[in-house]
């Protein structure tokens, strides 16, 4: 199999509200956009938000969404600085593996951005 790109599909119950956290707090920049779908660069692949999805108040469990969106990052304190800037709550965790910012996106979804790369 030759693969061309790698993406995520991520389901939202707002789709307003995920596009402007994934836009204004999170900063991504959009490639392409209908009035139910829209898709942001990600790094080397996509992040595709899309209506019809269901939403939770609270941090979704794993039964609820298996899926953790994992952001590797150059420089993990600018980043960590220019979220908190943003609003973004970033609760820190620095485990014997590596340091983490653990965010939770308006649905309950959990998005992890970590210092370095895992490859």
């Amino acid at each position: 199999m030759k693969i061309n790109e790698s993406g995520i599909i991520l389901f939202v119950e707002n789709y307003e509200a995920a596009l402007e956290f994934y836009t204004t707090k999170l900063g991504l920049t959009v490639r392409r956009q209908t009035t139910s779908l829209t898709i942001f660069n990600f790094g080397n692949s996509y992040l595709m938000i899309e209506d019809r999805g269901v939403a939770s108040p609270v941090e979704k469990t794993r039964a609820q969404n298996p899926i953790i969106i994992r952001i590797d990052v150059q420089d993990f304190d600018q980043t960590v600085e220019e979220l908190l800037k943003r609003e973004v709550p970033v609760k820190v965790r620095r485990p014997e593996w590596g340091t983490i910012g653990i965010i939770i996106d308006p649905e309950g979804n959990r998005i992890e951005i970590k210092e370095g790369s895992t490859g």
